[in-house]
């Protein structure tokens, strides 16, 4: 009889314990509600308690990510580049680490994914380089800016590889466990695969890109060597990046500009300064949660539902930017959507999800099963009890990981303009809602960078010289 409690109090413990924190979502309430209210100060100040709470925690990347992210906007570039450094150091360390914790996969498969580490997914580390390389740009640092583009460049070859062995681990441990034709079943349902197939429904639309590619990661590193070209080698990067850009982005009609102005760079021709203005638009997809049947049966479980993440789409953006720069008004057009980025990635991600969310509701029914059968042994009403404790408790462990850097923009746009003579610009959005004046050096080549969070918020723009 004891040892009947034993296991009983064992396993309600385990699970009281893993599921008593607050989720991802829960704790960064008030600062993501800052930030969609345009409030950035008030959001990074949120941000910094979150990253500072969460140092030690699995959640020390996702946090720093964000809060790094606010910085920039709050021209920061400094200070956002610490934060970015020490999500890159740990993401680093994680990547640097020869195999996982086998008592973390364990609590994992007891509670739910979002008990991880977050590790950064392949989008993260690319954005994350490629903000840093922006940052350095700002504040001037060019050798700096080159390494992280190269760093950037060299985080999406590393993502072909690392999905490939992710999808080969989730595959090893699906084998690895005695439930495995349980597995098989689930994947067999019609049912199952009819609700899976609708957590891909709003994915087959998006831009295709080529794996793990960030078409602004491109633009900048063709931007950059047309303007900090150390020689004919830096000269032909760029062209090569502009000529990348024209195929995955061949509605944007300025990059073949671009082309233009790397061709007289090469051939040691002038042309007159110009004015970029990167516009950042909009929210990146955000992660909700959707709870699907597992077609499992095991005797006197009552509980075997699961919990998947799905991508949501935020539709509150500016669809371009109005710039007018001597008497002329021109658009920005886009280069890349973060949609079709996130939801690339999240597409191929997805069967891994599968299967560790197959493997996690396996272990917690079994272990749910477990529990009743050695409450059966303890009398009705601790049976009782039992069955309606294991079934609250696999019901709050059952948490999808919704864990995604949502600070992102939804897309990035932009136009090159001949810097005006008078050396006023007025940045507009479409509605007419929003306006932003500026002057600059009529002389000079110029960097203007613009952030909307969506069509209620302000215009958020930072200047510095490209030279």
């Amino acid at each position: 009889m004891k040892r009947t409690l034993f296991r009983l109090a064992s396993f309600l413990l385990v699970i009281v314990l893993l599921s008593a924190c607050q989720t991802y979502q829960q704790q960064g309430n008030k600062a993501m509600q800052h930030w969609k209210n345009g409030e950035t100060t008030l959001a990074a100040e949120e941000l910094g308690k979150l990253a500072e709470k969460n140092v030690k925690s699995n959640d020390h990347i996702i946090w720093n990510l964000e809060y790094a992210t606010a910085l920039r906007s709050n021209n920061s570039p400094q200070r956002s580049l610490e934060i970015f450094q020490l999500a890159e150091d740990k993401i680093d360390e994680y990547e640097n680490k020869a195999q996982v914790s086998i008592s973390r996969e364990v609590g994992a498969a007891v509670s739910n994914q979002a008990n991880l580490p977050y590790r950064g997914r392949s989008y993260d580390k690319i954005m994350l380089n490629t903000y840093k390389a922006l940052n350095y740009w700002q504040i001037h640092e060019h050798h700096k800016t080159r390494v992280e583009i190269f760093r950037a460049y060299q985080r999406q070859q590393d993502a072909v590889e690392e999905n490939k062995r992710a999808i080969e681990k989730a595959q090893e441990e699906e084998q690895t466990i005695k439930e495995k034709e349980s597995i098989a079943k689930a994947r067999e349902d019609d049912a199952f695969q009819n609700q899976i197939n609708t957590i891909k429904s709003n994915l087959e639309n998006l831009k295709p890109y080529a794996d793990y590619v960030n078409p602004f990661t491109v633009f900048l590193n063709g931007l950059y060597f047309l303007y900090h070209s150390e020689g004919p080698a830096d000269w032909e990067r760029s062209r090569k990046s502009f000529e990348q850009l024209l195929a995955l982005s061949s509605e944007n009609t300025y990059i073949k500009q671009e082309l233009d102005r790397v061709a007289k760079k090469a051939n040691n021709l002038t042309f007159h300064p110009i004015t970029y203005v990167i516009f950042e638009t909009g929210s990146a997809p955000i992660r909700e949660q959707i709870r699907i049947d597992i077609p499992i049966i095991i005797s006197k479980v009552s509980y075997v539902g699961a919990a998947f993440p799905k991508l949501a789409f935020q539709e509150d953006y500016h669809y371009n930017l109005l710039v007018n720069a001597g008497n002329e008004v021109v658009p920005t057009q886009p280069i890349a959507s973060m949609d079709s980025i996130v939801g690339q990635a999240f597409k191929k991600e997805l069967p891994i999800i599968v299967t560790k969310t197959l493997i996690s509701t396996i272990v917690k029914a079994t272990a749910a099963y477990l529990a009743n059968e050695a409450a059966d042994e303890a009398g009705t009403f601790v049976a009782l009890f039992t069955r309606i404790g294991t079934a609250v408790a696999q019901a709050a462990v059952n948490i999808a990981d919704l864990r995604t850097w949502t600070t992102l923009p939804k897309e990035f746009q932009y136009c090159p303009v001949p810097t005006p003579a008078d050396g006023r610009l007025t940045l507009t959005t479409p509605d007419g809602t929003q306006s932003v004046e500026l002057t600059v050096n009529p002389d000079s080549f110029h960097f203007i960078h613009v952030r909307s969070i969506n069509r209620t918020s302000n215009l958020i723009v930072t200047h510095h010289n490209l030279l």
